[in-house]
């Protein structure tokens, strides 16, 4: 049947009409019901053994493009509602994004599931069904205001599948009910992201903004991504949450060994368990606390889980490497407790080193360091982050385990970041070496022999510039802010995080103004994106939002500066935001301080549209311009080496440069002068200023100079157009090493070893 006449029936025995005299949520619902169809209808990935990624986000962004896309059917269903004067595009934005995860840990998630069914390896997620998320962000006064992100819907992708688990709580078991997502894989079956919600959530309990009862475990426990932990309460529901979702996955896993009468005792030959960043760690525990009621030795359960489970170590950040006190542990999760300190007996027993025990002696229980000794591979996700994992921040562990320590650089789902959020992109690319790329990035260098073609050359320049006029069109739809299409678009959207250096950022802005003011104009006007949100308790975060919100009502209201410069910060920065603002940037912001940014992946994407890095010598940054070369990026500050040993001397002081640097202490003083302080509130931009001026832990200072001035070359040098689009072109050439299929079937090369289909 042809796609016109499916949608037609679909639409006819809903909702009693024709497809023309359908509005966009009547066909965004007939086409949710007809992709379900063929998804269920698709092969599901099956295998001898089975990879259960666990993850306490999954970012998975609009699912029906995805969709169409990796079943084939996007341009089918494109066409055939062009023929009913209906826009497909339109129809999109009726879906509601799915809250599961905040940042670039739950979208590389989603991206890794996306390639493993793609590679046709068995492969499932398993995580959380969040029903408010992280927040919804809006701005009020200049500043971050959080309510909850009610995205669920009773019409959607999820599946309830009457599965149910009971968890043990001291205050009482609870349920954990079971939904399923059909994840796709491209011209390939279908594998599944399980989410488990508590059956007995109340969404009653949030009252005001996103504050609730953070004690109800029994009826909590779904609300909120990372509910708010700045109180004892919310460090105890993080527990209580994580012990909830591992809980639920053990018992899953469990399950479908015993369905398929494969021995628990071999559950290694069956079952790869991926522990994503530190959150899922008590999956180990409460695995050995399930085969041990189940019959197990603990000799033999040990055994069993440590040759299951996987560990990939997502950040070096002190604070990001969960460390939870025993009293937590015994309050929240007694059963897991003995086991726990039965772990811990057996490595100090072997290795008397205090820095590798899982207990310390404050009586902190390390999670990254019982993921180490009880899996049987921990990995890096950058080059550069895995050397400084090996060398520096888990030496005393690669020293006892140099063969489980492996580096698997991140990637991204081509599919989703070119052919669906740049179509014109990705046809000129087919039209120029073919279709073999959407299914081996590797092609992509094909590429490079037209960088010397001009025609070439243009039709990339024209691709980005109509992606500015849609940017533009959306800016001024959604936020109700006018840009100049003729800009350049430098953007920075990521997690607001002070390593991340959105400060710095700022700082430029204040500088650029500056010079401005002085009748020093730009040769074309600048427009500088953000997105971001910061996490409800991180005071410094949100003023540093606070300070942007400001600098971008200054500009606006300031005539001689306006028509060259533009700060726009978008509200609720998603993946959506995302889709719209990386196929138009033209200078992509990876400004972290180096050492600390473990891969970065909005850096890829960026580099994937045409996009021209900006960014320090961190992260995947290092193996971006390793590929790209050195004419081919803008590349500045300190070293990670040199940035490490200031910390290990404690040799930074920002007054070394606030008090003896006139220009830098000009900057910094903006922040408090008077135009600032009648414009945002003094009590933000004071404690911001003392700070920056102070403590300054991410070294802003220390790199802002060299930050303004080769940020000053690149938009020089963006005036020679064709000298441009050859380092667009060959940005986009050598973005396919980037790909997750890639990333994915490292992995399973070197640590899932799944049959693929």
């Amino acid at each position: 049947m042809r796609m016109r006449d499916q949608l037609e029936q679909k639409v006819g025995l809903r909702f009693s009409k024709g497809l023309m005299a359908a509005d966009n949520k009547e066909i965004y619902q007939a086409l949710l019901e007809l992709t379900q169809e063929k998804l269920a209808a698709a092969p599901r990935i099956q295998g001898e053994k089975k990879l259960y990624y666990i993850s306490a986000e999954f970012l998975v962004g609009k699912l029906l493009s995805n969709n169409l896309i990796n079943l084939g059917i996007y341009d089918e269903v494109k066409e055939a509602l062009a023929e009913a004067g209906k826009d497909l595009s339109a129809v999109e934005e009726v879906e509601n994004e799915p809250s599961l995860g905040n940042g670039g840990l739950g979208r590389l998630a989603a991206c890794y599931l996306d390639s493993a069914a793609t590679l046709g390896l068995p492969g499932d997620g398993v995580g959380l069904l969040y029903h408010f998320g992280l927040f919804h962000q809006y701005f009020e006064d200049h500043k971050q205001v959080e309510r909850p992100d009610a995205w669920l819907s009773p019409k959607s992708w999820l599946q309830e599948t009457g599965t149910r688990f009971t968890v043990p709580f001291p205050q009482g078991d609870v349920e954990g009910v079971l939904y399923d997502l059909y994840v796709s894989g491209y011209d390939n079956g279908v594998n599944k992201l399980h989410l488990f919600d508590l059956a007995t959530v109340d969404e009653g309990l949030v009252k005001q903004g996103i504050d609730f009862d953070k004690t109800d475990i029994q009826h909590n426990l779904t609300l909120f991504l990372y509910p708010d932990d700045s109180d004892r309460p919310g460090r105890l529901l993080r527990v209580y949450q994580q012990y909830f979702m591992v809980s639920c996955a053990a018992q899953l896993i469990l399950k479908e060994m015993e369905d398929k009468g494969w021995p628990l005792t071999s559950l290694h030959e069956h079952a790869v368990i991926q522990i994503n960043d530190t959150h899922p760690s008590m999956v180990i525990p409460e695995l050995i606390r399930l085969l041990t009621a189940r019959g197990l030795s603990m000799d033999e359960a040990i055994a069993t889980v440590s040759k299951t489970c996987a560990y990939t170590n997502h950040t070096i950040l002190a604070e990001a490497l969960e460390k939870w006190p025993l009293d937590f542990l015994e309050e929240a999760v007694p059963g897991l407790v003995p086991v726990i300190q039965e772990l811990d007996r057996r490595v100090k027993e072997k290795y008397p080193d205090p820095k590798v025990a899982i207990m310390d002696e404050n009586g902190l229980v390390h999670m990254a360091h019982m993921d180490i000794h009880y899996g049987f591979s921990v990995n890096g996700v950058a080059s550069l982050h895995t050397e400084i994992l090996e060398k520096s921040e888990l030496k005393a562990f690669a020293d006892i385990y140099s063969e489980k320590f492996n580096n698997k650089t991140n990637g991204i789902t081509f599919r989703r970041w070119l052919m669906h959020c740049n179509p014109a992109l990705a046809a000129f690319i087919t039209e120029k070496i073919g279709p073999g790329w959407k299914k081996d990035a590797a092609e992509l260098e094909k590429l490079l022999q037209f960088q010397d073609d001009e025609d070439t050359l243009r039709r990339l320049l024209d691709i980005k510039h109509q992606n500015k006029k849609a940017l533009c069109a959306e800016l001024k739809e959604k936020a109700g802010v006018e840009t100049d299409t003729h800009s350049i678009f430098d953007i920075q959207i990521k997690r607001l995080h002070e390593y991340k250096r959105q400060q710095m950022n700022a700082l430029y802005i204040i500088w650029k103004y500056q010079q401005i003011k002085a009748g020093n104009k730009p040769q074309r006007p600048i427009t500088l994106v953000f997105g971001a949100k910061a996490a409800p308790a991180y005071i410094i975060a949100k003023d540093i939002i606070h300070l942007i919100l400001c600098l971008q009502d200054l500009i606006d209201h300031d005539p001689d500066v306006s028509p060259w410069l533009k700060v726009v910060m978008v509200e609720n920065y998603n993946i959506t935001w995302a889709e719209k603002l990386i196929p138009a940037c033209d200078i992509s912001e990876q400004i972290s301080l180096a050492s600390k940014e473990a891969s970065g992946t909005g850096n890829m994407k960026f580099m994937l549209n045409g996009a021209i890095t900006l960014g320090t010598m961190d992260g995947a940054n290092v193996e971006i311009h390793d590929l790209v070369g050195e004419d081919n990026v803008y590349i500045f500050g300190q070293s990670s080496e040199t940035v490490m040993d200031l910390y290990a001397r404690s040799a930074y002081r920002p007054g070394d440069y606030y008090g003896k640097d006139e220009e830098i202490s000009q900057l910094v003083d903006f922040i408090i002068s008077p135009t600032m302080m009648r414009l945002g509130d003094p009590e933000n931009l004071a404690r911001l200023y003392k700070d920056m001026s102070r403590k300054d832990w991410f070294m802003a200072l220390l790199d802002v100079k060299d930050y303004i001035q080769v940020k000053e070359r690149a938009f020089k040098e963006f005036e020679d157009r064709m000298a441009w689009a050859k380092k667009m072109l060959v940005n986009i050439a050598k973005a396919g090493y980037f790909s997750s299929d890639r990333s994915v079937a490292e992995y399973n090369r070197d640590i899932w070893k799944l049959p693929s289909a």
